[in-house]
């Protein structure tokens, strides 16, 4: 987008998304502070009223979740089979 709208679009996509957003000059003054209390959505950093940056918090390991529903699940039948016979030779 161009010209006008584009300021109208910024502000509605941050509304729609509720993405927290901060100027450059905020960020730099406060930036280990935000790294504190980034949340999941994270924050967009402008400039000059343009966003130029999003900061996100890098995902967390997931190796926890590796395991997690160990005895959980029962499984009934062959896991390896489709349930239909079939000749590989016809």
């Amino acid at each position: 987008m161009t010209g006008h709208l584009t300021g109208r679009y910024d502000m509605i996509f941050a509304m729609k998304t509720k993405t927290r957003t901060i100027s450059a000059t905020e960020f730099k003054a406060k930036c280990l502070k935000i790294f504190d209390e980034l949340d999941g959505d994270g924050i967009v950093v402008e400039k000059r009223g343009k966003p130029v940056a999003k900061v996100i918090p890098i995902r967390p390991n997931n190796s926890e979740w590796i395991g997690s529903m160990k005895g959980q699940i029962k499984i009934h039948g062959d896991i390896m089979s489709t349930g239909i016979k079939w000749d590989a030779e016809s």
